[in-house]
């Protein structure tokens, strides 16, 4: 196997370096995280970095970059209003999606700019993709400063779900191969997974089980 060491990831091209880091710790969720500011300015952004904390209380987690040169929008209409929604990305958003990683001006929406639809819905301050076929609104829990880089590992508690018809099963689970969820390889690579078993709950001395894959059994 190829081997590269400590020394020479340090002293890699910047952009080799993070292609290379960016993957090699696996495939990762793609979302796009929309909020809207105090004084009505929608954002939305790609998020790679989604990860789930708990189910009771429901909660994710996702991490932002360090602040400033444009970088931040997110996180500070979260901080300042406590609402944000989450939102799967699909291979008919891939590219509108990657693009809302570039660093617009504050007061441009990248729902207008990049035609991304925006759904709003009653009762919710944050709005949604209309494309997403997962959409989950969420509130601000805490943030904790990750002092070795200055990124912020910002923590939401999930607070509703939207999703379309026939992706879950009676227990609960979701198909994402069925809602046509997309992940991140790396900063640019998109792939739309296919499931190719489930299993039981592990248990000692418990031989495990395959479950069906059917959403309606």
């Amino acid at each position: 196997m190829k081997h590269i060491a400590q020394k020479d990831i340090e002293n890699l091209d910047r952009f080799y370096r993070g292609n290379l880091i960016n993957s090699v710790t696996g495939y990762k969720s793609a979302n796009l995280l929309a909020t809207r500011s105090q004084d009505g300015i929608d954002n939305v952004a790609i998020f790679s970095s989604v990860t789930h904390l708990g189910s009771n209380p429901a909660m994710f987690s996702f991490v932002q970059r360090p602040l400033g040169h444009g970088v931040g929008h997110t996180y500070e209409n979260l901080k300042a209003t406590g609402k944000i929604t989450l939102n799967h990305i699909n291979m008919e958003l891939v590219e509108r999606a990657h693009q809302s990683s570039a660093k617009y001006p504050r007061e441009i929406s990248e729902f207008e700019r990049l035609d991304i639809g925006l759904l709003n819905r009653n009762g919710f301050h944050a709005p949604f993709v209309k494309e997403a076929n997962i959409q989950v609104a969420a509130e601000y829990v805490s943030d904790y400063l990750i002092k070795e880089n200055n990124c912020i590992l910002v923590i939401c508690k999930i607070t509703d779900i939207f999703i379309i018809e026939n992706i879950q099963h009676k227990d609960g689970w979701l198909d994402l191969e069925k809602a046509g969820s997309a992940t991140i390889n790396g900063l640019d690579g998109y792939a739309v997974a296919k499931t190719q078993k489930r299993l039981s709950y592990a248990q000692i001395n418990k031989e495990l089980e395959e479950l069906t894959l059917d959403t309606d059994a």
